[in-house]
């Protein structure tokens, strides 16, 4: 069987889909790395909601794709950027979402880190970003899970300089019952995070970034690094302090940091981990060995996918990440909190579409093929 996929120049081209998925099935758990996916939410396609309603969620498939993932090894980064906060995620849909995970998570003894941030807010003052901070660090220690202290629109907004940046993350800091991550988030996955750290200078916010954390290292789990800069992240790691882990939210870049060199390694939390579960655990397990090369066979070939799904505008990666959930059978439907299943191109699923095939990811590549033929039908391509 052969499928008719659109490229970028609108011709129509024969694809051959492969007949087999890669032989992928949960394993022990991950030992040399700590490894992080973030995870999508699957919206429930019958709400009769508008773009700017509240996000309504299908519970039971978003538990269920956690599970999935868990039973791979891997933690789950919960209510991040690739469950569309800020997005079409508001704070409230964000809060249900991590007591419902923290709990699932309980249940079958995953591990989870949760997202705190302040998009309660719109903008405020210093004062009201603390609180909002303090709230969300609130309701994720209740919940029983790790904290993640994620970049905040609202604090890039109101900060004048570093000093403020070193004020609010030292009171939260401070008060934190747990060491938690800090969350560096470019501006190429938020445009509203230009100048994070007090500086458009990425020398000069580094030196902030670093500041913060040597102010309050037992505080401090981990930094996640979502810059899409292999050198700098390597440059980072290496000045952190002792006990302070580098997870890698490199979505360009990852197997190279996640294999390291002879003076380190980062760990992972990354939004293609949601598609590339399976395989991505199986690559670590490898790498458990010490077999580095085994390690990179199996996930350099996953890159030419990540770095399409994070093309340019990169924070629409998250359309690429539902897109393949539906066609893997993790989900009933292509639809997205907000609408933001029309953010991508026809073309641009077919290339994700065809990556992804011949990856192996795909469970049933039959059902994929059939998906991807009611899609294309649906723009118009006969079947």
């Amino acid at each position: 069987m052969t499928i008719q996929l659109p490229d970028a120049d609108g011709r129509l081209r024969t694809y051959e889909p492969r007949t087999e998925p890669l032989a992928v099935t949960p394993g022990a758990p991950l030992t040399s790395r700590t490894v992080f996916s973030a995870a999508h939410v699957v919206a429930d396609p019958f709400a009769d909601v508008t773009p700017d309603s509240p996000a309504a969620v299908d519970w039971d498939a978003t538990l269920a794709f956690r599970r999935h993932l868990w039973s791979h090894g891997l933690g789950v980064a919960e209510a991040m950027d690739t469950a569309q906060r800020g997005m079409g995620l508001d704070w409230a849909g964000a809060a249900e979402l991590i007591r419902r995970s923290a709990a699932e998570a309980r249940a079958v003894g995953g591990r989870i880190a949760c997202g705190v941030g302040t998009d309660q807010l719109t903008s405020g003052t210093l004062a009201e970003v603390r609180a909002a901070y303090e709230e969300q660090l609130a309701v994720v220690e209740a919940s029983g899970a790790q904290a993640i202290l994620m970049a905040s629109r609202a604090l890039a907004a109101a900060a004048r300089g570093p000093e403020d940046y070193l004020e609010v993350y030292g009171h939260l800091l401070r008060q934190a019952a747990d060491p938690v991550i800090l969350h560096w988030l470019g501006p190429m996955f938020d445009p509203a995070l230009e100048g994070y750290w007090g500086s458009s200078d990425l020398d000069a916010a580094t030196d902030t970034f670093l500041e913060v954390i040597a102010a309050h290292p037992d505080k401090v789990d981990g930094i996640k690094v979502s810059l899409l800069d292999a050198r700098r992240e390597i440059d980072l790691r290496r000045r952190l302090p002792q006990g302070v882990r580098c997870y890698t939210g490199d979505d360009f870049h990852y197997p190279e940091l996640i294999a390291g060199d002879d003076q380190g390694f980062s760990h992972a939390l990354l939004g293609i981990f949601d598609p590339l579960g399976p395989l991505a655990a199986e690559a670590v397990r490898i790498l458990d060995t010490g077999d580095t090369a085994g390690f990179r066979a199996l996930l350099d070939p996953t890159v030419e996918l990540s770095r399409h799904l994070f093309q340019a505008p990169t924070r629409f990666y998250k359309t690429g990440v539902v897109f393949l959930a539906w066609l893997a059978g993790h989900q009933s439907h292509f639809t997205m909190v907000g609408g933001l299943q029309s953010a991508r191109s026809l073309p641009h699923f077919a290339r994700a579409y065809e990556l992804a095939d011949s990856l192996g990811l795909f469970p049933d590549p039959k059902l994929a093929e059939e998906r991807m033929k009611n899609l294309l039908a649906l723009y118009g391509v006969a079947r």
